[in-house]
């Protein structure tokens, strides 16, 4: 079973930064595709940034130019940095790891809050 430990989420102001972390039980150096999603009360979850095997990288229109995903592979662990953070980038956040076209698994999720 694959488990993911998500950290770096909490409260901070408009402008500011966060950066989380992922880190995977397994090793990530060939896996399918890892990213990070985001969801909030009553909608779906939705893309934020992932990383597909091939190493392209791909964002939601919403946070391009703000939020940049990367990887560390040695330590089986991929981040988000979020920079110029907006209110409406409140919601929690959750890490994906598809180590193939046919399994998903997710972390626990966490908050990030964006509040005056």
């Amino acid at each position: 079973q694959v488990q993911l430990v998500e950290s770096g989420g909490g409260l901070v102001q408009p402008g500011g930064s966060l950066r989380l972390s992922c880190t995977a039980s397994v090793n990530i150096f060939n896996v399918y595709i890892m990213g990070w999603y985001r969801q909030t009360p009553g909608n779906e979850r939705e893309l934020v940034a992932g990383i597909v095997v091939g190493r392209n990288t791909n964002y939601a229109d919403s946070v391009k130019g703000r939020f940049t995903i990367s990887r560390d592979t040695p330590k089986n662990t991929i981040y988000l940095q979020m920079n110029n953070l907006k209110p409406e980038d409140t919601a929690v956040y959750y890490c994906r790891l598809s180590p193939d076209n046919l399994r998903t698994y997710w972390g626990q999720g966490t908050q990030v809050t964006v509040s005056s």
